[in-house]
C-alpha cells in the first residue's frame, strides 16, 4: 500500500476530498482562455465556499468573486483579506438582508442585481443614506427562464429606473443563460446595451456565466465578464456533457463499504446527506472511480446502494472514491473538506460560507 493510500485509509468516512492540484489546473485552464479573449473572470464561489480556493482564483487573475447570498459574501470577505470585490447575483429583499448588505458595502467593492422595481426601490431606500451608491445590474433572461427581465426593452427601462434611484448607480447587465446560449446572449445583451446607451447611460459590465458553456464564452463578444462556478471542481454532470474527464474532477466523496449482502450488491456509508439526491438528468447518484461497472442506484439518508450486472468484487471495509452528480450541493452539506495535495491529505478546511440564512 502506498503512503497516499495509507493516508486516505485513515480518513473517517463519508468524507469530501478536494484535490488542489486538479483544482489549480481547472482554474488555470479557464483563466488562460479568458485572458486570450479579453474576458474578465468572476468565479461563483457557491461551488467551494472556501476563502482559500477563492484566493487561488484571484491569484490566477480573477477580478473578484460572485456570491448568491449576503451571508455567503460576508463569510467569504471575513475569511480572506484578498477578497475585495463581490457581485451578489440574487434579488435581495427584506430589512435584515439589506442591513447586512449595507454593512458589507462599506467593507468591499460590492454590486448586486435586480430584475424588478420592488427590489430596486428597496435597495434605494436602504442605500439613499449610505456614504457611496450601490451599483445594481439588471438581470436578463436570455433563455434559462429563471429570473431576469424578458426583453431588452424591459432591461433598458429598469436601467433608467436604477440610474434615477437615490443611493444607486446602474452597474451593467447580468445573465445566466442556458447551456449553448451564446448566440442568445449576444442578441439580447447587444440590443439592451444599445437601448441603454441611447438613453445616455453607460453600460460598464455585461456579465454572463455557466460552466458547461464557458469555453464558448467568447462567442458572445458583447460579454465583458464571465462567472463560472463548478469548473473549479467539475462533477459527473459535466463529464456526461463532455466538458471534462474524470481526471478533471477535483471533488470526490470517500465512502466505506459497510455491507455486501449479495454477490452483485454492496452498501456504502454515503447517502443523500453526502452525495445529494440531485440527478441532473442522469441515471444513478455518482460515479465510482475505477469501477465503470458499478451503479449507485439508490440512496437513503445514510446509505448508498451499489449494484453491478456481474460480481461486484467488493468487501466490507473497502474505501471508494465517488464523483458526485453535483459538486456544489455536496459542498454545502459538509462542515469541512479534506484537502489533497500530491496524492496525500494535507489539511482539513472548514466550509465557512455554508448553511447561513441571511
Amino acid at each position: 500500500m502506498t503512503k497516499a493510500a495509507a493516508t486516505l485509509q485513515t480518513v473517517n468516512t463519508p468524507a469530501v476530498l478536494v484535490d488542489l492540484d486538479i483544482a489549480r489546473r481547472n482554474i488555470d485552464r479557464f483563466q488562460t482562455y479568458a485572458n486570450a479573449h479579453g474576458l474578465k473572470v468572476r468565479p461563483h464561489i457557491k461551488t467551494h465556499k472556501l476563502p482559500a480556493v477563492a484566493e487561488m482564483q484571484l491569484r490566477a487573475g480573477a477580478v473578484g468573486i460572485t456570491c448568491q447570498k449576503v451571508s455567503e459574501a460576508e463569510a467569504m470577505v471575513a475569511g480572506s483579506p484578498e477578497i475585495r470585490d463581490v457581485l451578489i447575483t440574487y434579488n435581495i429583499l427584506g430589512p435584515e438582508k439589506l442591513e447586512h448588505l449595507a454593512s458589507l458595502a462599506r467593507k468591499v467593492t460590492l454590486s448586486v442585481v435586480a430584475d424588478n422595481e420592488t427590489v430596486i426601490d428597496s435597495l434605494s431606500d436602504a442605500f439613499a443614506s449610505q456614504p457611496a451608491p450601490l451599483p445594481v445590474l439588471v438581470e436578463c433572461n436570455t433563455g434559462a427562464d429563471r429570473c431576469g427581465v424578458p426583453t431588452p426593452e424591459a432591461a433598458a427601462a429598469l436601467a433608467q429606473r436604477i440610474a434615477r434611484a437615490p443611493g444607486l448607480v446602474f452597474g451593467g447587465l447580468m445573465t445566466y443563460p442556458p447551456t449553448g446560449g451564446a448566440a442568445a446572449v449576444e442578441s439580447f445583451m447587444s440590443r439592451a446595451k444599445a437601448f441603454i446607451e441611447a438613453a445616455g447611460i453607460a453600460v460598464p459590465v455585461v456579465t454572463s456565466g455557466g460552466t458547461p458553456s464557458m469555453m464558448h464564452a467568447a462567442e458572445a463578444p458583447v460579454t465583458t465578464e464571465y462567472r463560472p462556478g463548478t469548473y473549479v471542481y467539475n462533477d459527473r454532470s459535466l463529464v456526461s456533457r463532455g466538458v471534462c474527464g474524470w481526471e478533471d474532477c477535483a471533488l470526490t466523496v470517500l465512502a466505506t463499504v459497510v455491507s455486501v449482502p449479495a454477490a452483485n450488491r454492496a452498501i456504502i456509508d454515503a447517502g443523500s446527506k453526502t452525495l445529494t439526491s440531485d440527478l441532473l438528468g442522469l441515471s444513478g447518484y455518482g460515479h465510482v472511480l475505477g469501477r465503470d461497472d458499478i451503479s449507485i442506484d439508490q440512496l437513503s439518508e445514510e446509505h448508498g446502494r451499489l449494484v453491478s450486472e456481474g460480481p461486484i468484487n467488493l468487501t466490507v471495509g473497502d474505501k471508494l472514491r465517488i464523483v458526485p452528480n453535483h459538486a456544489c450541493v455536496v459542498t454545502n452539506m459538509v462542515d469541512a473538506v479534506n484537502v489533497v495535495e500530491h496524492g496525500e491529505i494535507s489539511a482539513v478546511w472548514p466550509v465557512v460560507a455554508r448553511g447561513r440564512i441571511v
